[in-house]
């Protein structure tokens, strides 16, 4: 590249980012750099800083890409603003494009001191005649120009009993290295990952990245949206290139019509930069995330939440079932009790009835209001699970509310599973839900909901929208919104986020919810991978990881459940009851331990000392870094060896004391630590299942 090629080079950032853009009088602009400090060579990279898809002109080359489309192609830059608000730093970029007379803002923000940016793009027709938008970029760089043979890629795979199912390989097994630049043109590849519907994580979470083996440069990213979503690389001739998206008309039936003069905003998207590995870039986007969330009590408080759902009531409560498993909850140290499905039922065939929220009678000879008032009575929070969103076929609500109050193609209400799906677009829709949980916060004094989802509507509506993507991406804003007016009434009311277990994992939803189920996995002995996983989908202090003990079980077995609630949200369930002392004792040491582990956990960030955990992984370790303090939770599955080797290198060379902090009285277990090597061996002669939490700290 001359530099007589170069008009303009655009710098921006802080002390933890830096961002350059290259502005080419007659090419696109690109985003030359994105890294955690500046660049040791400047990058070559040409991937248009912003892709817009239109029918009249598609791509610019033949590819199913959202890379070189002819709009992207020829958007030219037409000015910056920098600016600040408190910490936060902003940079626009103003685009234009002569030829269709569309317009284009790229609004990139990040906190002072994180290696981090969120950004979203704003689409004007600036023309006089309508523009069919078919896709637009949040996000589209080249990766610092390195090549794919360089390359791993990262995603997660998730699906119910399976969340957060991380994996790192090679770029090249997914994207050939084609040597196109020998070409003279870009490449035609892809590889594509998305969402359909409204279960934003319920193939893959909304994430991915990509590291370089040889460097460590990383970028990690997660697309912010409670709906259906893309991301994609692929090889140019300059390199690997990034483009994240939400909902797009190949993928998902959507297209948004502009009217002269009007606008669309794509969804918010983030990516966490880092010159030391996946790590690193976990930690940053860790920050990110935290400063991005709602102020809300629960971020400092963290109470300790008893749901009676997992392994142990199983949506049939009543009364009698309920008043001695509060007692337990509360003398355990449990701070929220939870009712979760069924409260609200007479027939025992609930399914698609649900929708009015009105508490059984039957279940509750003297009223919910006793169950309620038991629960306050022993210091607790009274939560209850909602299902808000949908209206059963046989519920009365779905004839008192309009047809247009639903998501509809055709004119028809769709059904899934025996369920309408409320559209909050419409006023009567949000009118009843807000009705509902107005009344049982008011009137009950509940302060927990657990919100659960449990369909999906598919493609969206094509009521009062240009497509059935269109309809669903504002459906989606709109609940959003619910959200957003729901915490306003109610600023001390508790949302946990929970979607078929964690189907609906995004940080559209928890940038508002206070807390995320991240799983319905019922078998204590395969949930330990997707606690583990957790931190890097979700905030360690949001990561709700259910512990079910239960008086069946043996010592080692109660602990290995706790565990794996301790290093996250613990989110506790199990007949605690019927429980001996000892086994009772037990589970009361692991509550008071996670809430010991509060202050650290809400500045913590992970590490894995095993790496990423795999689904049938026979050991599995998850550290939580907080100042001089590592939390180690280590867990032993049937079939593993004796002894293991974790790798801690963010300790090296320096002498620890190695703590065994749960169960305190455990016995059986053996360590080794190596500074020179960072490496901490350990042994445990106690038969799997067992686990233990360790802190370490320098001497």
């Amino acid at each position: 590249m001359k530099p007589a090629d170069v008009a303009q080079t655009l710098r921006w950032g802080h002390a933890g980012l830096d961002a350059v853009v290259e502005i080419h009088p007659d090419r696109p602009v690109a985003l030359r750099e994105l890294s955690a400090g500046p660049a040791g060579s400047p990058a070559r990279v040409s991937q248009p800083l912003v892709e817009v898809l239109i029918p009249g002109e598609g791509r610019a080359r033949a590819s199913q890409r959202l890379s070189e489309t002819a709009v992207g192609c020829r958007l030219r830059y037409a000015g910056s603003d920098q600016s600040s608000d408190g910490d936060w730093r902003e940079l626009r970029v103003r685009l234009r494009d002569e030829t269709s007379g569309l317009g284009a803002e790229v609004t990139m923000r990040s906190l002072e001191g994180v290696a981090a940016v969120q950004t979203q793009v704003k689409v004007t027709n600036l023309s006089d005649r309508p523009v069919l938008l078919l896709a637009v970029t949040s996000f589209a760089a080249g990766f610092l120009g390195r090549p794919v043979s360089e390359l791993d890629v990262l995603r997660a795979s998730s699906e119910w009993l399976g969340e957060s199912r991380w994996s790192r390989g090679p770029l090249s097994e997914h994207v050939a290295d084609l040597g196109v630049a020998g070409h003279g043109q870009h490449g035609k590849g892809v590889f594509a990952l998305t969402s359909t519907g409204t279960w934003s994580s319920g193939e893959h979470v909304p994430m991915g990245g990509l590291t370089d083996r040889r460097t460590g440069q990383t970028w990690l990213w997660q697309i912010e949206h409670n709906g259906p979503w893309r991301w994609e690389t692929g090889e140019r001739m300059d390199g690997v290139y990034v483009a994240l998206s939400g909902p797009t008309d190949l993928d998902h039936q959507w297209s948004e019509l502009l009217a002269p003069g009007a606008s669309f905003t794509s969804v918010p998207v983030s990516i966490a930069v880092s010159n030391d590995g996946v790590e690193g870039a976990a930690a940053a986007l860790t920050a990110h995330r935290r400063a991005l969330r709602r102020p809300h009590p629960d971020r400092a408080a963290l109470p300790v939440v008893f749901n009676d759902y997992m392994n142990t009531l199983m949506g049939d409560p009543t009364t009698d079932k309920l008043l001695p498993l509060i007692d337990a909850a509360a003398a355990a140290g449990a701070e929220v009790f939870c009712v979760d499905a069924g409260w609200y039922d007479d027939g025992g065939d609930w399914w698609d009835s649900v929708g009015e929220w009105q508490p059984s009678q039957t279940r509750f000879p003297n009223g919910l209001e006793e169950v309620l008032a038991h629960i306050a009575g022993r210091g607790l929070t009274a939560g209850l699970w909602l299902e808000p969103e949908v209206i059963g076929v046989r519920s009365p609500m779905a004839d008192k509310l309009p047809a247009e109050a639903f998501l509809q193609r055709g004119g028809e209400r769709l059904a899934e599973h025996g369920r309408y799906h409320l559209d909050l677009r419409h006023p009567a829709a949000v009118a009843h839900l807000d009705q509902v949980v107005d009344r049982l916060v008011e009137e009950l004094g509940v302060g927990y909901f657990k919100l659960d989802y449990n369909i999906n509507p598919g493609a969206g509506t094509d009521r009062d929208a240009t497509s059935v993507g269109a309809g669903l991406l504002a459906h989606n804003r709109a609940h959003l919104a619910w959200l957003e007016g729901v915490l306003d009434r109610h600023p001390h009311l508790v949302l946990e986020n929970c979607g078929s277990g964690a189907m609906r994992m995004d940080y559209a939803l928890l940038t508002r919810m206070q807390l995320q189920s991240t799983s319905d996995q019922q078998d204590f002995l395969r949930y330990p991978p997707i606690a583990v996983a957790a931190p890097l989908s979700v905030l360690p202090e949001q990561a709700a990881n259910w512990a079910y003990p239960q008086p069946e079980m043996t010592d080692e077995e109660i602990a290995f459940t706790l565990v794996t609630g301790i290093l996250g949200r613990l989110y506790l369930s199990g007949n605690l009851h019927r429980m001996t002392p000892q086994q009772f004792a037990l589970v009361k040491e692991g509550v008071r331990l996670h809430q010991s582990l509060r202050p650290d956990l809400i500045r913590a960030t992970p590490c894995w000392p095993l790496g990423l955990p795999g689904w049938n992984d026979p050991w599995l370790a998850l550290g939580l870094r907080a100042g001089d303090s590592t939390h180690l939770g280590i867990w032993r599955r049937p079939g593993a060896m004796d002894t293991t080797v974790l790798s801690l290198p963010h300790l090296s060379g320096r002498d620890l004391s190695v703590e065994v902090v749960y169960p305190e009285a455990a016995n059986g277990w053996t360590h080794t630590w190596n500074p020179r090597t960072a490496e901490l061996t350990v042994t445990a002669a106690r038969p799997a299942p067992t686990a233990r939490i360790l802190r370490l700290r320098p001497l």
